[in-house]
């Protein structure tokens, strides 16, 4: 398990508004989280009786490759223009839904941020936000899976 300490801002209101896991090697991540990050490695103690905690200071992407096992791509939300970033940051455009690796759901209003995800072949699945976005919840924090199958 690893624990990420975010800061408390509005913007970082909840781990996945700042980065998501959207393929088996891709994530879309709010540019603001970049920076040095403080996270927890929880894992069973040696004896099986307990957990042992290690911090870990390293960037995000070496991080991710290391739980993931393989490289990643970090996707920048607003597509590394520091403006829309903010402006979709502020509409959930990390916020994504992964519904099997490679497709997402999005709010249609993050124009800037999809238009990437296209240009990065994912199936971008988009749907208009106005209500619920009034809540501040994206498309993950708007579902909640029953069932999951492997596929």
């Amino acid at each position: 398990v690893l624990a990420f300490d975010i800061p408390s801002s509005r913007a970082f209101m909840h781990l996945d508004t700042v980065f998501t896991q959207i393929d088996a090697d891709k994530f879309t991540v709010h540019p603001g989280i970049l920076g040095p990050l403080t996270v927890f490695e929880i894992t069973p103690s040696a004896s099986g009786s307990g957990i042992k905690v290690r911090e870990i200071n390293e960037p995000l992407e070496l991080l991710l490759s290391k739980a993931v096992g393989a490289s990643v791509e970090l996707i920048p939300c607003g597509g590394g223009d520091r403006i829309a970033a903010e402006r979709e940051q502020w509409n959930d455009g990390s916020n994504t839904l992964c519904v099997r690796p490679g497709t997402i759901v999005v709010y249609e209003r993050n124009d800037v941020t999809n238009a990437v995800l296209q240009e990065k072949g994912l199936n971008v699945l988009q749907m208009p936000s106005a209500e619920l976005s009034r809540g501040r919840g994206g498309p993950r924090c708007m579902s909640m899976p029953l069932i999951r199958e492997d596929l």
